[in-house]
């Protein structure tokens, strides 16, 4: 594999080509910086809901209650990430979401997760998503930020060959290749992002 730099200036080339964000952290807690941030500052997704002055029921009440909160979908932190993470967002006011994100109603707009691998030659995020929670935080976020540490990073998909195949072992396994993104251009040939997915894809690439 070529020298880790010219790795990492690759992986940056190829993910900024489809639309990825790329930023550059120290270690975990300036990511957790960096999303709390980028929340704090963006609107608030909404659900187009409708009927809120009407009589209902208590899990309706809750989406009316809560469409306009800002929310971070964080599921696995460990080594008392999750709680730094509960700090920065209660003093910001957004809502921290953990787990259960199928009974989440109110929309999530930020998915944080830490991810396995990245491949330079596609600018490609390789993440172990057979658990719900991190699957759905990348898929209904508005925006996901995949934290990569540059050791984990690999020249091409045929580097990642060994780890793919010790973790397909594991099954049920559901392994994610997540690439800019979502975009579709299936109807009339006409690009459209976020249709299947989040709108913005940020990598936060960290330091060993």
């Amino acid at each position: 594999m070529p020298p880790l730099e010219e790795v990492v200036a690759l992986f940056r080339t190829k993910a900024e080509l489809v639309s990825a964000t790329v930023s550059e952290v120290e270690n975990p807690m300036q990511a957790l910086e960096y999303t709390v941030a980028l929340c704090d500052r963006k609107q608030a997704c909404q659900l187009l809901v409708a009927g809120c002055d009407a009589p209902l029921s208590p899990k309706a009440e809750d989406l009316c209650d809560h469409k306009q909160q800002k929310v971070i979908a964080a599921p696995g932190l460990v080594n008392g990430l999750a709680e730094d993470l509960q700090e920065l967002c209660d003093h910001k006011g957004i809502r921290l979401v953990t787990g259960g994100l199928r009974e989440h109603l109110a929309g999530v707009d930020i998915g944080l997760t830490f991810v396995d691998y990245g491949i330079a030659e596609t600018g490609t995020l390789v993440l172990d998503s057979s658990n719900e929670d991190l699957r759905l935080a990348t898929m209904i976020s508005e925006i996901h930020i995949g934290v990569l540490s540059k050791s984990r990073l690999r020249h091409s998909a045929f580097d990642l060959e060994d780890e793919l195949q010790n973790s397909l072992r594991t099954t049920p396994n559901y392994t994610a290749f997540i690439t800019g993104a979502s975009r579709t251009a299936d109807i009339e040939r006409v690009l459209a992002l976020g249709v299947h997915g989040p709108l913005e894809l940020h990598i936060l690439l960290m330091e060993n």
